[in-house]
């Protein structure tokens, strides 16, 4: 694949307006899928499954199957259109969008088209700087998800040049939520910022209001790109290229700056864009053809025979928006006022998805330095090292619990890191490690002083080292004493009491 050639991205921006769209698609965490019975279990438990186990006969397009819409899936599409600002439509519509690809079993994809059950809206994000920016919102409607192909033989792990593919229905008929910006103008220099900010805002909605585990890495978050270029001072859009299925937030970003400096180039130069869909490549951060983007017209678009409209009562819809979280532009200002978080502490913490893991040990009687400590630390390590989601190993409670041990003196941090391993084994509350592993700070002085003598008879020198001001000397008998307690040992308390020692002699 050729290499691009690509503007300076301040000259890009001198010559060119850059104009932004997005198309995020949110999969729901109903129990079953859109339109049939077929299970729709969570992150581990879909990923782990066999491929074309959660199927049903809707979902495979078989003859004689007829789709009934989800309920649940109807309520959460309500909830994340109120939270995002939108009217509510009193009657919306399924639409069938034909095309042909081998992981679309019917040959159409079950959607909505012009009567979507959420319009005109807006969500405000906020940017690392505490700059607030309002995205219009166009459209909210349901579909159906497509299934996944897996092209085999070939180098790139693409259709192109593979030898043959694999489908998976596993997939296709999961319920999910195309959420559809206006044009958004007036980004310029912060366009790709504004990318990842909007983003993550989705995000944290969809995360806020429960309905979907909104994880970019499996799939359950999608942002397609769309981007386009006019020169300075025109009215007329320039054509857009729509960057797909770009999987994380930095991502996200870096393929907005790449599309612009690419777009400017070819401009620049009295080259044309083609409205297009382009891969992003992770590795190379770069972006590549697709196929020729289709305009509606394309996907002959006509009212889904087999589905009623959906009409939800207005006592519905004010039920659902008096259910409303708060707004995580207003929660993530609270949160970190209330907790004392630094833009880069609180940064850490949201980008890992833990905002509500770590609220809830703070809940439970952590403070918040010691939750974002024992969350962001030890328990993603751990979390990582087994490969295992870093909320399913140990509960708020349990991490306060622990880090109340420690406060209380009951458990160094060493110590308290052995305790979580065992409270993660299933042995028991952090308080039944403690006591099933034996694992409590010595706080009899008569044995510290024990082993200290130990320790100063192998090193006879060190008092009159201290004595000579040479504290530090301490060291090497509290590592002994340390050792011989097999890190029981409150080592601030030994230290005071070499000293002590040291200034009887």
């Amino acid at each position: 694949m050729a290499t691009a050639t690509l503007m300076d991205y301040d000259r890009a921006l001198e010559l060119f307006e850059p104009v932004l769209g997005f198309e995020v698609h949110v999969e729901l965490n109903t129990r079953t899928k859109m339109f049939s019975d077929a299970p729709n279990p969570a992150n581990d438990e879909f990923h782990g499954a066999e491929p074309n186990t959660l199927i049903a006969p809707v979902d495979l397009g078989l003859p004689g199957s007829l789709p009934v819409v989800n309920a649940t899936a109807v309520r959460s599409s309500i909830s994340l259109g109120l939270a995002l600002g939108c009217s509510i439509a009193e009657s919306s519509r399924f639409a069938r969008k034909n095309y042909f690809y081998p992981d679309l079993g019917k040959n159409y994809q079950i959607s909505q088209y012009d009567e979507p059950i959420a319009f005109e809206g807006s969500v405000e994000v906020e940017l690392e700087d505490g700059t607030l920016v309002t995205i219009p919102i166009e459209r909210a409607h349901m579909e159906e998800d497509a299934g996944k192909l897996t092209h085999m033989g070939g180098a790139t792990g693409r259709i192109q040049g593979a030898e043959y593919s694999l489908v998976d229905y596993n997939r296709a008929g999961v319920p999910l939520v195309e959420i559809v910006t206006k044009p958004i103008f007036g980004a310029e220099h912060r366009a790709p910022e504004i990318a990842k900010a909007y983003v993550a805002a989705i995000r944290d909605i969809v995360r806020g209001l429960g309905i979907s585990e909104a994880r970019l890495e499996r799939g359950n978050l999608r942002c397609d790109a769309n981007v386009s270029l006019r020169p300075r001072g025109e009215q007329k859009l320039g054509t857009r290229t729509e960057t797909k299925n770009v999987n994380s937030m930095r991502s996200v970003e870096r393929a907005v700056r790449y599309e612009i400096q690419r777009q400017a180039q070819i401009l620049a130069d009295g080259g044309t864009i083609i409205q297009e869909t382009r891969h992003w490549h992770e590795d190379t951060g770069t972006t590549s053809p697709g196929r020729p983007k289709s305009d509606a017209d394309d996907y002959r678009y006509f009212p889904e025979p087999d589905l009623l409209p959906v009409q939800p009562s207005r006592d519905l819809v004010e039920e659902l928006r008096a259910a409303l979280p708060e707004q995580p532009v207003a929660r993530r200002r609270r949160l970190k006022a209330d907790w004392g978080f630094t833009d880069l502490e609180y940064q850490d913490v949201r980008n890992s998805g833990l905002v509500d893991v770590v609220e809830a040990t703070v809940a439970a009687g952590a403070t918040p330095a010691a939750a974002r400590k024992w969350w962001t630390g030890e328990i993603a390590r751990i979390a990582n090292a087994q490969e295992r989601e870093i909320t399913g190993l140990v509960s708020p409670a349990d991490v306060a619990a622990l880090q109340r041990l420690v406060d209380e003196g009951t458990l160094t941090d060493k110590l308290a890191r052995q305790v979580l391993e065992g409270v993660i084994a299933g042995e028991g509350t952090p308080q039944q490690v403690v006591d099933g592993r034996g694992l409590a700070v010595v706080s009899d002085d008569g044995a510290l002083i024990a082993a200290i003598d130990d320790a100063l008879t192998a090193q006879p020198d060190v008092l009159a080292k201290i004595k000579d001001g040479k504290v530090q000397a301490a060291g090497a008998v509290i590592g002994a004493v340390m050792k011989a307690m097999k890190g029981q040992a409150d080592a601030a308390r030994v230290r005071e009491l070499i000293l002590e020692r040291a200034a009887q002699s």
